[in-house]
């Protein structure tokens, strides 16, 4: 695990802020010249902790309004069951985040969709592809509170 300063920390936490800020402006704000901490950014690009930088979309101007957790129960367990989980929820587009979890449910899913057809669609091409999958338990979202990737450093 690599060694952050206090000035490692502020660079990520004004680049989780605004990504897109030029290294003028962010070596100002953390009161350092561009070329140190350009060099700072890179080796936090190099060692992983700056993973990449996204641009933020608006679903609903996407037509994509609907948001879903799924809970997923699975037959059997095993890492080979496991690892077949994995390589085939990385293909479904819908699916924004799909965890691992402890608990009465093996997997806790997040995916987005634009209708409730879709979704039916979704759950079909899910049980379809994980056949190991024996009950699902859905939540649609009536209205989205808090979402945020910032990491509080």
């Amino acid at each position: 695990m690599p060694e952050l300063d206090r000035i490692d920390r502020k660079i990520l936490t004004i680049l989780q802020r605004e990504a897109r800020i030029s290294m003028t402006d962010l070596a100002r704000e953390v009161g350092l010249s561009a070329t140190p901490v350009t060099e700072r950014v890179k080796r936090l690009e190099r060692e992983r902790v700056i993973l990449g930088y996204h641009a933020r979309l608006d679903p609903e101007a996407l037509g994509m309004r609907i948001l879903v957790f799924v809970e997923l129960r699975l037959a059997q367990k095993s890492s080979e069951i496991f690892d077949s989980v994995k390589r085939e929820l990385a293909h479904v587009p819908e699916v924004l985040e799909c965890h691992l979890v402890a608990g009465e449910f093996d997997y806790l899913i997040k995916a987005r969709i634009s209708d409730m057809r879709d979704y039916r669609d979704l759950l079909g091409r899910i049980l379809l592809k994980l056949p190991m999958a024996i009950e699902s338990r859905s939540y649609v979202v009536m209205e989205e509170i808090k979402e945020s990737y910032v990491l509080a450093l």
